[in-house]
């Protein structure tokens, strides 16, 4: 059974999320971090870097992977992924850039960009902690509904759904791209530890099948289960479908301290 914790809001997760990245740091100096983009991380994120800025951490040798990218998007695109990881994860954070990888989506060399990935994350020892959102749809990195429990990094066509969603980053629905590169489930899971953050009324019912749901290709965030050490993260809000709510609370409320999340 995947930690639920309920916080108050985005802030207090990102509390959270940021003690737990700063414990790995200073046991790890090199530690891999899995980056999620999108709007939910952006409060674990600020956090981070005042936990950094504050404590004066040293971050060079922390290294990075990210979920996903869009495929054809031209090189600089302000919402190309590799741009928004450097905006809002590399830059504040103070990390090396050359340590933070995203995946490849030029159209040219897509068809081994996904095993190069791949290759690149076993290269640096596996990811230590994996952020992760949710998409309504139930889609973790853009492992839309379908997708093999088993997969690894590979182009993926994006819902009708989900590039509505992420058309608020760009000037129309019509220029959110089709395709993307993203790690699959099975890579995903490789992980040794998962965070998944949800935030809202409308994560509720996708949060609610990833946590307590049957495990299904349909529902690809209900493969959290699967993992031994699945940590999620959400407010009331998104928390107003879960069955057992009630015992994740008691269960937060007696945990050891020495434990973390």
């Amino acid at each position: 059974m995947a930690e639920v914790v309920v916080v108050a809001n985005e802030d207090a997760a990102g509390a959270l999320v940021a003690d737990t990245i700063v414990s790995l740091i200073r046991s790890k100096p090199d530690v891999v971090l899995g980056l999620a983009t999108g709007s939910t991380p952006l409060a674990s994120y600020r956090a981070l870097a005042q936990r950094i800025a504050d404590d004066a951490i040293d971050v060079r040798g922390v290294r990075g992977f990210a979920l996903d990218e869009y495929v054809g998007l031209p090189p600089g695109h302000p919402e190309s992924y590799r741009a928004v990881i450097s905006r809002e994860v590399v830059e504040p954070l103070g990390l090396t850039p050359e340590l933070v990888r995203v995946p490849n989506g030029d159209p040219a060399s897509i068809e081994h960009a996904g095993a190069d990935y791949e290759a690149a994350i076993t290269a640096a020892g596996g990811v230590d902690l994996q952020i992760l959102g949710i998409g309504r749809t139930g889609h973790i990195g853009f492992n839309e509904p379908g997708s093999s429990l088993a997969s690894l990094t590979r182009v993926k066509t994006l819902t009708e759904a989900t590039r509505l969603d992420n058309a608020r980053f760009f000037d129309s629905p019509a220029d959110v791209p089709m395709h993307c590169i993203t790690q699959g489930i099975g890579t995903i899971l490789r992980a040794r530890h998962l965070v998944l953050l949800a935030f809202g009324a409308a994560k509720a019912h996708a949060v609610a099948a990833a946590v307590e749901g049957p495990v299904s290709a349909s529902q690809p965030g209900s493969a959290v289960q699967l993992h031994p050490h699945t940590t999620v993260i959400v407010d009331e809000a998104a928390a107003a479908e879960l069955e057992n709510l009630d015992y994740y609370r008691h269960a937060w409320a007696n945990k050891p301290g020495w434990q973390g999340i």
